[in-house]
């Protein structure tokens, strides 16, 4: 994992690089195995996971390459403590999908904040998702609308440095995953994404944080080899998987 996630390399050549370096013979496929199984149990995980937010979010799509075609990436990011809080991939970007990330970071509250508030862009999708949100659900929340490349607006002025944060975690996403020329399967997408949100909020230092992880867990402090971190990182969420 921590050739395939945190270095970018694909399959085929941390299979190589596994073999030549450690001598340790395996097959790209049984790469994406491991990385699709370990992505099925660390995902409770890394959902439901107490995290200590602040209250400034912001939320963006990007593409994807899967089977070919295009994919729509929507994170939602939590700009202060540099955490991942939703990446949902689909084959298209409608409110529905929308609907969908926003929950994902709902969910992550024990209870909605009276104050919630996310930074978009303009598309309308979110401001439907808004509507959706307060007359189904009763969750209110106000969007921070940044349009277009120039400061049009205060709102805009204000909070275009939270979009620019999320567009350099799109880009840092796609710096690690183009060596794979996309994905082959939308469960790969699916596998991949999962395993960098896990590794972005939990393995990777981040300079604007005074190079600390954006979440710090007790166990993993002690180790200094990042093979030794992504293996407790999945014992300790093997360990609170549900039991039948």
């Amino acid at each position: 994992m921590t050739y395939y996630v945190n270095y970018g390399l694909s399959a085929a050549k941390t299979a190589a690089i596994m073999y030549d370096v450690h001598g340790v013979k395996i097959s790209k496929q049984t790469i994406l195995n491991y990385a699709q199984a370990i992505a099925t149990n660390v995902r409770p995980f890394l959902d439901n996971y107490p995290y200590q937010l602040s209250s400034n979010f912001v939320g963006d799509e990007t593409y994807l390459r899967v089977k070919g075609k295009w994919n729509y990436l929507f994170y939602f990011y939590d700009v202060d403590k540099k955490i991942i809080l939703a990446d949902y991939v689909t084959p298209k970007r409608t409110t529905e999908s929308a609907c969908i990330a926003i929950y994902q970071v709902l969910q992550k509250f024990p209870t909605i904040p009276a104050d919630l508030r996310f930074t978009v862009d303009d598309n309308p999708i979110y401001r439907v998702a808004r509507l959706y949100y307060a007359q189904h659900e009763g969750i209110s929340f106000d969007l921070n609308i940044v349009k277009g490349l120039t400061n049009e607006s205060e709102v805009a002025k204000q909070h275009r440095p939270a979009k620019q944060t999320i567009e350099r975690l799109n880009r840092s996403l796609k710096a690690n995953y183009r060596p794979m020329s996309g994905f082959k399967s939308a469960s790969g997408s699916v596998t991949y994404v999962t395993l960098y949100s896990l590794c972005h909020n939990f393995l990777l230092r981040h300079q604007s944080l005074d190079y600390r992880v954006p979440v710090e867990i007790p166990e993993l402090k002690g180790l200094t080899r990042m093979p030794d971190k992504w293996l407790k990182l999945i014992e300790i969420a093997q360990e609170q998987l549900p039991t039948a």
